[in-house]
Order: C-alpha cells, then sequence, then structure tokens
C-alpha cells in the first residue's frame, strides 16, 4: 500500500491522500516539526517534505505515523496560515496565556497585548520562550537527537501507577522533589535532590516528579540527571513549563520517562505534535489541565493515556480539591472510563481524607510536593498522607 507522508520532521510525519491538490514541491508555512506552532517567531515557509511510503518497505519502519489529516486540517493551521496570531489561536480555544515572543520576534498581537504579564503563569511563560532559544542554540536538536542514543531507556510511567494501585489499593504517589515555589517561597533548606528522591521511593512513591524549572522552582534538568544515575528505580516526571518540543528532546537526554504538558498554555494542535513525540521517544505525557474548558478539549485528542487535574489555579494560585470532582463528573467520567485515561490529582492533597475524597471521584494516582517536602521526614510524611504505610 502506498500513500504519501508529509511534514518537516524527519521522524513525525502525517499521512495525507495523494492527489492532483497535493504536490511535493508545494510549500506550507510550518515550523520544526509538524504544524508545530508554538515556537517563538514569524512565519517562514518551508518546503513540506513528502516521500512514498510502502507499508512493505522495512527500510522505512523507523517513521512514526499519524493515522488522520487532524495536522493537515487542523482549524489553529488553518487560521495561522490566513495570517492570524498564535494568541489569536489560541484564545479561541479559551486559553488566556499569551505569548510574547521575546529576543527579537514580533508579538503578533497588539501594542495592548505586548504590556506587563497579567499573572504568574504568563510571566514564567514569557520568561520560558527567551530560556529555551538561548538553549536551542547552545544545544542544536540534532545534537539533542545524538544524545538521546546515549540515554537510559526510558521506563514504563504508566505502568508504575497501575502497579502500585493494585498493589495498595490506593491512588499510585508520584512525589515531587520540589525545593520552592513562586506562591511559597522555598519550602525545604536542606535540599538534596537525589536522597529525597531516594527517602520517597523507599516509603512507597511509584513515581518521581522532578522539577526542572530553575527561576521560578529552584530546579534543574541536572537535578533530573542526578537522581536518574543515583540508582532510584522509580519511573521520573520531567516537571516542565513546555512550550517547544526541543524541551522534550532535552528531557529525554537527561533521563526522563515522562513529562508534562499544560493545556492552559499549549493550543490542541501542539498537544496532538508533542504527544506524537513523546511516543516517538517512548516518554509518556501528562497533559494537565484546570477547568471545564480545557478537559473538554483534551477529552477530544485522540491517544491521551494520563490527565493530571490541577486543583492549583496557575492564574491565581487558589487551591479547590472540589475541582477534581468538578471535572470528572457525568459525561466527562464516562468518557475518560470509555477511552482508558488514568486521571491524576494534583495540589491541595495534605490528609488522607484529600486522597479518599479525589479517589472516590475517579482519581487512581496522585501528585503530591508541598505537604511532603515541607515535613521533616518526608518518608514518614507519606505514611502521614495515606493514613497508612504504603510502602508494603
Amino acid at each position: 500500500m502506498e500513500r504519501l507522508l508529509a511534514g518537516s520532521s524527519l521522524k513525525v510525519r502525517a499521512p495525507i491522500s495523494e492527489s492532483p491538490a497535493v504536490k511535493c514541491e508545494r510549500n506550507l508555512s510550518v515550523r520544526r516539526g509538524l504544524m508545530q506552532l508554538a515556537v517563538p517567531g514569524r512565519r517562514t515557509p518551508v518546503p513540506l517534505r513528502c516521500v512514498r511510503w510502502d507499508e512493505g518497505n522495512t527500510a522505512q519502519q523507523g517513521i512514526l505515523t499519524y493515522q488522520s489529516e487532524e495536522f493537515m486540517n487542523a482549524v489553529e493551521v488553518r487560521q495561522w496560515e490566513c495570517g492570524k496570531s498564535l494568541n489569536y489561536i489560541a484564545a479561541k480555544q479559551g486559553i488566556t496565556i499569551r505569548r510574547h515572543y521575546r529576543l527579537g520576534h514580533g508579538s503578533n498581537g497588539t501594542e495592548t497585548e505586548k504590556d506587563a504579564p497579567r499573572n504568574i503563569l504568563q510571566h514564567i511563560i514569557w520568561d520560558k520562550e527567551v530560556e529555551v532559544a538561548q538553549y536551542k542554540q547552545a544545544i542544536p536538536l540534532e545534537t539533542l537527537k545524538k544524545n538521546i542514543k546515549n540515554a537510559p531507556p526510558a521506563r514504563d510511567f504508566i505502568g508504575a501507577l497501575r502497579e502500585s494501585y493494585l498493589r495498595t489499593g490506593f491512588p499510585a504517589l508520584i512525589a515531587e522533589v520540589k525545593k520552592a515555589s513562586p506562591s511559597k517561597g522555598v519550602l525545604r533548606e536542606d535540599f538534596d535532590p537525589v536522597e529525597i528522591a531516594k527517602v520517597y521511593e523507599k516509603n512507597g512513591a511509584a513515581c518521581l516528579s522532578i522539577l526542572t524549572d530553575k527561576k521560578y522552582f529552584q530546579g534543574s534538568f541536572e537535578n533530573l540527571e542526578d537522581v536518574r544515575k543515583s540508582g532510584v528505580q522509580c519511573p521520573l516526571l520531567c516537571k516542565e513549563f513546555v512550550i517547544d518540543s526541543w524541551q522534550i528532546y532535552y528531557a529525554r537526554s537527561k533521563g526522563a520517562d515522562a513529562i508534562l504538558l499544560i493545556a492552559a498554555v499549549l493550543p490542541d494542535v501542539d498537544i496532538m505534535y508533542m504527544t506524537l513525540v513523546c511516543r516517538e521517544l517512548g516518554l509518556t505525557a501528562i497533559v494537565e489541565v484546570h477547568n471545564e474548558r480545557e478537559m473538554d478539549r483534551v477529552l477530544q485528542i485522540d491517544g491521551i493515556q494520563l490527565i493530571g487535574i490541577n486543583n492549583r489555579s496557575l492564574e491565581t494560585f487558589e487551591v479547590d480539591i472540589s475541582n477534581t470532582k468538578k471535572l470528572l463528573e457525568g459525561e466527562r467520567r464516562d468518557l475518560v472510563r470509555k477511552k482508558g485515561i488514568k486521571v491524576v490529582g494534583e495540589s491541595g492533597l495534605f490528609v488522607p481524607q484529600d486522597i479518599s475524597y479525589v479517589h472516590d471521584a475517579g482519581v487512581r494516582a496522585v501528585l503530591v510536593g508541598e505537604s511532603l517536602i515541607k515535613q521533616a521526614d518526608p518518608g514518614k510524611a507519606i505514611s502521614g498522607l495515606f493514613g497508612k504505610d504504603i510502602s508494603k
């Protein structure tokens, strides 16, 4: 069987029907990767790469294909091709976090849109644009791809969560290795990421979340790499503010087994593309949502395996654990079950009653940071959180 594969990535390509309307020499305004809209900068036409795909050709087996035309036909892509700004496209999907495009890149927005950030998350994202642009200049993507070949194999993040839940009957614990937060400042002065990771694992954590943002959380990718090299066996989530697929490759090169994608920041087509990149690299993607609009958006995207429901507003930092129950009621809960999606509860979990509450709502894993890391003995704090020892 033959078909055309279209895309500007050597690995991730979307099949499109071969017809007179599709020509290999046709130019489309695409960026690095397939329709990756979140890269700062103005649109630049790039040749659409087309190759013939023969399913019997073993030389092509390494190419990952997306089994629909969603990328080519995505509303965001068509709007962007017609000159709409990324901020306009995001706003139509209910995304209030605007992009800024620093380092000489045009904002695509009005002068009013380019003033001070509206909230802390937007401030983080604007600074992250600068940081990622600098990283990409220092370490090109092709270099990262070579580095990934030497990275340790990715571990089964979802499998670890499932095994823990079946063993204990409690939501599996993703324990967060976090030194600080923008809202609370430094959470732990005597912060040793490797020792904390080992204590969490010993006391029943199924997986670990490693904060890698330096400016606002005092984390680092070095922490992620050090924990991976320390002998800790738990799969590792890279907790980062992802705006560019380059960050996903970088996280994998440092030993990550999973990565966070935030629906409050990423348009649907970026989530679709980035989950494909994760699948190509063997990573698990946790797509985080905060409200009903985001939950509905993510549930319509095929291939989502893990949804994290954050009870903390990333705009105001207020916490309400009833948010988990609200987002898992009625048709949403039925759709989660039908699609086999695992739900992770995040933020505001401090006592056994909190764990029971989100468990009853349909959560099968929890991501907990502050209520553990602030305790004198973070390991014993796990028993306090669940009301029993979950390490056995």
